[in-house]
Order: structure tokens, then sequence, then C-alpha cells
């Protein structure tokens, strides 16, 4: 069974608490947050303080996403806030590895997100020091974007390049919805990160058990 992680960027954030807490009740595994800077990508989202506050609603495995330039500078923060995972991206970081140690070394499980556009191949050197690999399967920036076709290959690709032995979690994020989560699942998908299709379904609960028996 997969990993159910609702995104709060397509949540109502005049009832942040009431679906956040409605998606932990649903049976949501995971709360994704989608970090934005307007720099890396084209628009603005939230920090630390909002991270700290979900934190507060619910006891949810925690999975921040820093779509941001320069994500060192802000590890302890996001760690301090509550955080469980930091995913940073291989486009946005100079010396990954150096990174991926350090959110280690905050107690967090590490992970590194690639674009569409970035090749599968550019993790092989990294792929056994993260415990989350997700691959987007929209452009970054935006919730609500039409999904990508070829994302079921890269799955698949990044899927292989695991070793036998060693444990990554294989995320997927970008326009998945109940009906292609079961085709995601098959090519590889351990978690599934869903914004619109979850807080914007008008029915929470059922949107997150779909998602759960792909």
């Amino acid at each position: 069974m997969p990993l159910a992680a609702p995104s709060i960027l397509a949540a109502d954030f005049a009832e942040l608490q009431e679906q956040v807490a409605l998606a932990d009740k649903s049976g949501a595994d995971w709360i994704h947050v989608d970090v934005m800077d307007g720099h890396f990508v084209p628009n603005i989202t939230f920090g630390p303080l909002l991270v700290s506050a979900v934190n507060r609603i619910t006891e949810r495995f925690l999975d921040v996403h820093l779509m941001i330039e320069n994500p060192d500078f802000f590890l302890e923060d996001f760690a301090k806030a509550g955080a469980d995972s930091l995913i940073v991206h291989y486009e946005a970081v100079v010396h990954l590895n150096r990174t991926i140690h350090a959110i280690k070394d905050l107690g967090l499980k590490a992970g590194v997100a690639i674009n569409p556009s970035t090749p599968t191949e550019m993790l092989k050197e990294i792929i056994n020091d993260v415990d989350l690999v997700l691959v987007m399967s929209v452009n970054a920036g935006f919730g609500g974007q039409k999904f990508i076709e070829s994302s079921y290959r890269r799955l698949s690709e990044v899927k292989a390049l695991i070793p036998k032995g060693r444990e990554v979690l294989v995320e997927v994020d970008g326009g998945v919805t109940p009906e292609n989560a079961s085709k995601l699942v098959k090519a590889g998908a351990d978690v599934l990160v869903a914004g619109t299709s979850v807080f914007r379904s008008g029915d929470i609960p059922g949107a997150i058990k779909k998602l759960k028996s792909a």
C-alpha cells in the first residue's frame, strides 16, 4: 500500500487547522509541505513558522519539500520547526552530498528532488546517501498543473537506480489523482503527494482512501 501524503499547498488556509486535522483523521500517512521562495520557483508560499503550526495540529510525519535557493541556510530552522524530512532540489544545490549529510546530522530523513527536465541518471552519485527521492511530475512552482506522462518512465528509472538492500522511498509530486495512483505505484512510487485532488476534492477522507488503495 502506498503512503498518502496530502500537500497543504492546495488547502484552504482559512480552514487549515480543520483540513489538516481531517486529513490526519482520514488516514493520511504524511503531511507534505511545499516551501517556495519566489526565486528557484515563480511562487512564494511559507516558511518554518507554518511548519511549526502544522506540527502542532498533527503528529503525522511532516515531509518538507524545499523549492528554494540556498536551502543550507534554512535547514536548522525547519528542523526546529518540526520537519521530519527535508527534501532539497538537485538543481538548487551546489554541494549536494554535503547538504544531504547536514540534513541527516539534524536527525531528519534526507531527500533529493528532480524536476521533469533533469535526467534521472544524475542521481547515481547520491542515491546511496539519501532516504527519499522525489520525482516531480509537473514543473515545480504551482499546484493544479497537468501531469507529465513521461513521469511513469522516470519513476521506474529511479527505482532501478536504488541498490539492493537499500531502503530509499520514491515519491511523486504533481498531478497525482486517485485515477492515476495505481499506475504510479506500479511504476515505482512509494509515496503519493497529492494536493488539489485531496484538499479541493470536496471529500478529503474519500480522496485519501482512494489514494491508499491504489
